[in-house]
């Protein structure tokens, strides 16, 4: 039996379980399935949770099947008003954890979204609390939640939150999703989420808590928080991120996951003692934000294509350069998701994991107890790898191990920190690296920064582009007309006059005519060549972008000027 679309149980009907029916249609593997169940039996979660935990389906491809299959009107959440009467009708926690929402109610109807038409279950227990009947409707698991979401902080603002929290001490850190306390971190993180922060800072002071964010690289303020709330705000994060709450003295690393609408978020947490307590920074690592595609990244085609070929090798070594939040991270695990196959044996050694990759052995550094780069890239070659990716090369050890690696039939993935692609070179050298051995090891070089990217509702364009280039000193197009943009601030930028970054490139393909110069380790005869040849470097990209209307000429001298 399943429900009809009055919400009424039709005999009859077909009545396979949905993994079958995920099955049939060909949307998971009997292995999956098979694996799925034996999850399920341990865990006692739902089959389609467990499926999407797994990584064996997406909630989208999950929630469009049940639709269909149930033959159940879908429904686009985001266009329905709230209703307080409805929503009240059932507990938060149970649609959370059941995934439904209701959304009308008539006499003795009521009319209920679920990601799982077929979950008889829930549909039964919301019929006992409310004493009516119900009407399903479909829609996607991250869009339910994110109603709900919504819905739940309907009560006020974070300001509210704290006003609630003093008039009750701050005592409240219960697991239960309407304590203040746990209300007042929710909506913090949302808050940075919606703003597109990276990092929120909680930094305390003499007498209070100063909260700030950063947005497209630059750290803001957001508030202040009394000083009786610090204790509360920094024992529930440490909660959350699974640390010792009563450990001051000593610093402490953690992470926590958590879903925010549709964006299932990661947060990775360090905790630093200072004279005033503890400073708190959470990084947001939403891998939903990362589209895993070379042709996201924005690159010129030509660039795209050499990183593309690099990356079908059977063996060399490909580097990603630049300084702390350049990109690096995400152009790494582009890279690697381009050659991630089931034939092929991928791991990774990271200092620390931010995103979870599906069927790859990630591996965390951790040198308290002497696993480092180079440590694990000794075990990494024991464990008969295709391909490996070394979050960064710091230390002679490891460089030698990474040339080593790729001469014995390994394509090498890994970042250095040098201020463009020709300083990689020298800088493998002084790391350790035999220079003979470069030729033959090396690849491609991929250096990269930052823009911030011009909002697309406020950018206005420059009057006289060609008087603002002279003004840089820089040649004024002959073959067309240049366009350029200025920031101006709109509401949908929260004034800033940037929404969000974009990434520029210097890509240096290592071939023939550069393999004479490698040994020598001289960048700026790289450099000089690489120009001849008609090498963009970074500089030159960045123009490329602010052409496009990307962002603005100021932007690119300050990130890419003398690079």
């Amino acid at each position: 039996m399943y429900p009809d679309h009055m919400g009424f149980f039709t005999p009859g009907l077909p009545t396979k379980r949905l993994g079958d029916r995920l099955l049939d249609a060909g949307l998971i593997s009997a292995n999956q399935l098979e694996l799925a169940l034996r999850e399920q039996k341990r865990g006692g979660k739902l089959i389609g949770t467990v499926l999407q935990d797994l990584g064996f389906i997406t909630g989208p491809a999950l929630s469009a099947f049940l639709a269909k299959d149930a033959q159940t009107p879908t429904v686009d959440l985001a266009k329905i008003p709230f209703d307080p009467a409805v929503l009240d009708l059932l507990p938060f926690a149970f649609c959370k954890d059941s995934g439904v929402v209701p959304i009308a109610r008539t006499a003795d109807t009521l009319t209920l979204v679920m990601a799982d038409p077929f979950n008889v279950v829930a549909i039964d227990q919301v019929e006992q609390m409310t004493q009516l009947r119900v009407e399903v409707l479909n829609a996607a698991l991250p869009d339910i939640l994110d109603k709900l979401n919504s819905a739940n902080d309907r009560a006020g603002s974070l300001d509210k939150t704290i006003d609630e929290l003093m008039a009750i001490g701050g005592k409240n850190g219960d697991d239960d999703s309407s304590a203040p306390m746990v209300r007042a971190i929710d909506q913090l993180i949302s808050e940075a989420v919606r703003k597109s922060s990276s990092d929120i800072h909680l930094e305390p002071d003499e007498k209070s808590l100063r909260i700030r964010m950063r947005h497209d690289g630059v750290l803001r303020p957001f508030m202040m928080v009394p000083k009786d709330l610090q204790e509360p705000f920094t024992a529930r994060i440490k909660v959350l991120a699974n640390l010792d709450v009563s450990e001051t003295r000593l610093p402490q690393d953690g992470r926590f996951s958590i879903t925010v609408g549709r964006r299932e978020l990661n947060l990775r947490v360090s905790c630093l003692p200072t004279i005033h307590g503890e400073s708190i920074v959470m990084r947001i690592l939403d891998s939903g934000a990362l589209l895993m595609e070379l042709a996201s990244m924005g690159m010129r085609a030509e660039d795209e294509a050499k990183l593309a070929k690099a990356c079908t090798r059977p063996h060399g070594i490909v580097l990603v350069t630049g300084p702390t939040g350049s990109g690096k991270t995400t152009t790494l695990y582009t890279a690697l998701n381009s050659v991630n196959r089931h034939e092929r044996a991928v791991f990774t050694l990271e200092d620390p994991i931010e995103y979870r990759l599906p069927y790859i052995r990630q591996t965390p550094i951790n040198e308290k107890i002497g696993l480092t780069f180079s440590t694990g890239l000794r075990t990494l070659l024991r464990q008969d790898p295709d391909v490996l990716l070394v979050g960064e090369t710091r230390d002679k050890d490891t460089a030698q191990l990474m040339a080593r690696a790729a001469l014995t039939g390994h394509l090498v993935f890994s970042s250095l920190h040098t201020n463009d692609s020709f300083g990689a070179i020298p800088r493998l050298i002084d790391l350790g690296v035999e220079p003979f051995l470069l030729p033959a090891t090396l690849h491609l070089i991929v250096a990269q920064r930052l823009v911030r990217r011009l909002c697309p509702v406020c950018r206005q364009a420059v009057e006289d582009p060609a008087a603002t280039l002279r003004s840089f000193n820089l040649p004024v197009p002959t073959d067309r007309e240049p366009t350029l943009w200025k920031a101006t601030g709109c509401a949908e930028c929260h004034n800033q006059g940037y929404r969000g970054r974009v990434a520029i490139f210097e890509v240096l393909e290592i071939d023939d005519a550069y393999l004479p110069l490698l040994p020598e380790g001289n960048s700026e005869k790289i450099k000089a060549l690489a120009r001849e040849r008609g090498m963009p470097l970074l500089f030159d990209d960045g123009l490329r972008r602010a052409f496009r209307g990307d962002t603005t000429l100021e932007e690119v001298y300050r990130v890419a000027f003398n690079t």
